[in-house]
């Protein structure tokens, strides 16, 4: 759904066109189309062109590479939802003789497998998918370059495998079963695996010289899930919204938040650039800010989906050119625009409904030896642990139906929360991990492991 462009202010409006501009200009390319999305909702659209009269609009299909990823990943993450799969399955499980089935599914999703960045010769993005029928084909003599799991090396083939898991399990091809299972349950009608009219043409720019060199658009074959879909900004920024809040159609909330954590070992570099990889979506940290998202390439053209959850403003770029603007900067500038120019506005405070009276007593501080922690009551049913003052450890936790929580981010993921009672029902301590968490520093009233100074707290005299 589309609202009006009077939803932003004028001057963030003009600020975005010209942003965009700058971007089409100095990157020299045929066109640019971009799309921001603010509350669920798209609230503007913009385009630049090289050709006189109508430009490009949110209903003009482009190539957007790479992108195709994130939608495979979902396709993948449906078969665990549904239980037919666990992330931690080797790929030979379910999916025998490719030589290189040591690697898990969670491996190949995060680009950790220790495959090869692309297939074999010759050039697959500019060439007949039809010279690699075979996943042989694809992966050719030497798939693995890397151990498996140790390090972060992106990988085409590696997506092509999960794609063709997703083939054996569902018993149709990946098309279809992106077709069927995510692209028409979150209306995405113009988004598909080849162009139809309105689309763009793809060009190469000379580097040196303001002319242009039409592309090939080629079938990738078996390489599709990994880069052959087509899309629009208005399609793009509908699956933006579906990566910030998830649609039970296809994917819960918790399962599109658990595509955003960082799941691959960093490089050196990533470190330094404060970018990592989650399960088919690439994480950033720019401008003070965690975006989300994807980019993608095709020799013709450039894509690129970026969302920033805590502002709730997603960002869709598009272009027809093999290289020139980057996207990645461009996407993440229109984001940085709109939240600093209009900031969220908080949905008001509202109480909870109800409240467990035996969870509101564990409530309030508690230290965990001498570092003071808070305890609060989150409005979704769970805790959080967090330290007082400064940076430290921690983390939300869910509820669990025994009366513990678990961790769900940092060091305390996966971890048991559980308060512990006196024979007389009131509260001893708090156990997470075997740590002891109590009302007082080194409580002497608890059970603290080692015990506490019978002298108790000494001065120096």
């Amino acid at each position: 759904m589309t609202t009006p462009q009077e939803e932003l202010l004028p001057t963030t409006r003009r600020a975005l066109t010209h942003r965009i501009a700058v971007a089409q200009a100095e990157g020299r390319t045929p066109s640019l189309v971009a799309a921001v999305v603010r509350g669920g909702r798209t609230v503007w659209n913009g385009a630049r062109t090289s050709v006189e009269g109508h430009g490009p609009d949110e209903n003009v299909q482009y190539r957007i590479g790479s992108i195709t990823k994130t939608f495979t990943a979902v396709l993948v993450l449906r078969l665990r939802d549904e239980g037919v799969l666990d992330l931690g399955d080797p790929l030979e499980k379910h999916l025998p003789g490719t030589g290189v089935g040591e690697a898990t599914i969670a491996e190949l999703l995060a680009h950790s497998g220790g495959l090869a960045a692309e297939s074999p010769a010759p050039w697959w993005e500019r060439t007949p998918g039809s010279l690699r029928p075979e996943l042989a084909d694809v992966l050719g003599d030497q798939p693995l370059l890397h151990p498996v799991g140790r390090r972060h090396h992106y990988s085409n083939p590696g997506y092509t495998l999960l794609g063709a898991l997703v083939e054996k399990l569902r018993g149709a091809s990946w098309e279809e079963v992106l077709q069927r299972e995510v692209l028409d349950p979150l209306g995405l009608e113009r988004t598909a695996t080849r162009p139809s009219a309105p689309h763009a043409g793809g060009w190469a720019v000379h580097p040196w010289a303001d002319v242009m060199l039409a592309e090939p658009t080629e079938d990738l074959g078996r390489m599709a899930p990994a880069g052959q879909l087509w899309s629009t900004t208005g399609d793009l920024a509908r699956f933006a919204v579906f990566l910030t809040q998830g649609d039970d159609k296809v994917l819960g909330a918790e399962t599109v938040r658990e595509m955003r954590a960082p799941a691959a070992p960093a490089e050196a570099t990533d470190v330094v650039d404060g970018a990592a990889y989650g399960l088919g979506l690439q994480l950033q940290h720019r401008d003070g800010r965690l975006l989300v998202g994807h980019s993608g390439s095709l020799p013709g053209f450039l894509a690129n989906l970026t969302i920033g959850v805590e502002d709730d403003v997603a960002a869709v770029v598009l272009t027809n050119c093999t290289s020139g603007p980057l996207l990645a900067g461009v996407g993440s500038d229109l984001v940085r625009i709109v939240a600093e120019a209009e900031p969220r506005i908080p949905e008001p405070w509202r109480p909870l409904r109800e409240v467990d009276a035996s969870v509101l007593e564990l409530a309030g501080q508690w230290y965990w030896g001498t570092h003071a922690f808070a305890l609060r009551l989150t409005p979704d049913g769970g805790v959080s642990l967090g330290p007082l003052s400064g940076q430290g450890r921690r983390s939300r936790f869910r509820a669990n139906d025994d009366g513990s929580w678990t961790g769900l981010e940092g060091y305390y993921a996966g971890e048991s929360l559980r308060a512990v009672r006196r024979p007389d029902g009131t509260v001893s301590h708090l156990d997470l991990g075997s740590f002891v968490f109590t009302r007082q520093p080194y409580d002497e009233g608890a059970v603290v492991p080692g015990g506490v100074d019978p002298q108790g707290w000494q001065g120096i005299g």
